[in-house]
């Protein structure tokens, strides 16, 4: 999806075309992320690009987009231009340090737990 959304237009609430743009663009995600996966492919990723037009439109992660849009809104701008597609994302192992740091902190919250059990009782 390549395209610049127009906030006001005539004729129409600017909430209500607010909230259609939104929809367009989760409707979009929903319907990529829907598409059968192709061989060693373990999800869909997005590469997603967001400004005011297709020229000043920077790299962003998806999850900011709606922010983003907020943004715009609140500022009084007419429009802006989202660039949003779809790629094939592949699943990394986590270091080894991480995933012991995790289960370390994790015994630690039992030992505590059952800490106050042996004061309660």
């Amino acid at each position: 999806m390549k395209k610049t959304f127009q906030l006001h237009i005539d004729g129409k609430n600017p909430d209500r075309v607010l909230e259609a743009v939104k929809h367009e663009i989760r409707k979009y995600i929903k319907r990529e992320r829907r598409r059968d996966l192709p061989e060693g492919v373990d999800f869909w990723d997005f590469d997603c690009k967001f400004g005011a037009s297709q020229e000043s439109a920077a790299p962003v992660h998806l999850a900011e987009i709606t922010g983003l849009i907020d943004g715009v809104v609140k500022e009084s701008g007419k429009q802006f231009y989202v660039e949003i597609l779809a790629k094939h994302g592949h699943r990394q192992a986590r270091p080894e340090g991480e995933a012991g740091e995790k289960r370390s902190r994790r015994e630690a919250a039992a030992n505590n737990l059952d800490d106050l059990d042996d004061l309660e009782g």
